[in-house]
C-alpha cells in the first residue's frame, strides 16, 4: 500500500512538471520567433498582455535566462523523481539506465519538441497568452535570474562572446 501511495503523488508531480517544461519551451519558441513589428505593433489597442510582452522583449537575453531557469528546474525535477520511482521498483544496476532512457524520451518529446512545434506554430497567440505568466515567473525567480544573467554575460564577454547575442535573433 505504501507504494501506491508514493507512486500516484509522484506520477502526478512528473505530470505537472512536464506540462510546465512544455510551457517554458512553447513560450521560448513563440516569443523569440516574433518578429519586433509585430510585437510593437500588434494588437494595436496596447492590451496589458501585449505590453507585458513588449517589456519581456525589451530585455532579450533576462527572458532568456528566466526561460532557461524555470525550464531546467522543472526537468531537474522531473529527473529526480523518475529516478527515485524507478530505484524504488528496478535494481540499482539498471535504475540510471531506465531513468535516463525514459526522462530523456519523457522530456525530449513532451516537454521540448512537441511544444517547441506548438510555439512556432501559434507565436502570435501563445506569445501573448504567456506573456503575463512569464513576468511572474520573472519576479518569482528574480535574484536567481538576475544572478545567472550577470554571470552568462561575464563569461561570455571573457571568451569574448557578445553578452546581446539574442538580439540579433529578435530583429528582421
Amino acid at each position: 500500500m505504501s507504494t501506491y501511495l508514493f507512486l500516484v503523488p509522484s506520477l502526478i508531480a512528473v505530470v505537472i512538471l512536464l506540462s510546465l517544461s512544455a510551457f517554458f519551451s512553447s513560450s521560448e519558441s513563440a516569443i523569440f520567433s516574433l518578429p519586433d513589428e509585430w510585437v510593437e505593433t500588434t494588437p494595436e489597442d496596447s492590451t496589458r498582455d501585449s505590453r507585458t510582452l513588449q517589456q519581456l522583449r525589451a530585455n532579450p537575453h533576462r527572458l532568456l535566462v528566466t526561460l532557461l531557469v524555470g525550464n531546467n528546474l522543472v526537468n531537474i525535477a522531473i529527473t529526480s523523481i523518475i529516478t527515485l520511482l524507478v530505484a524504488r521498483f528496478v535494481p540499482p544496476g539498471f535504475a540510471v539506465v531506465i531513468a535516463t532512457l525514459s526522462v530523456s524520451v519523457l522530456i525530449l518529446v513532451f516537454g521540448e519538441i512537441v511544444p517547441k512545434s506548438y510555439g512556432l506554430g501559434h507565436a502570435e497567440s501563445w506569445s501573448l497568452r504567456v506573456a503575463r505568466p512569464i513576468s511572474y515567473v520573472e519576479r518569482a525567480l528574480g535574484p536567481l535570474v538576475a544572478l545567472f544573467d550577470t554571470v552568462t554575460r561575464w563569461l561570455t564577454t571573457l571568451i569574448g562572446g557578445d553578452p546581446h547575442v539574442e538580439k540579433p535573433y529578435l530583429d528582421d
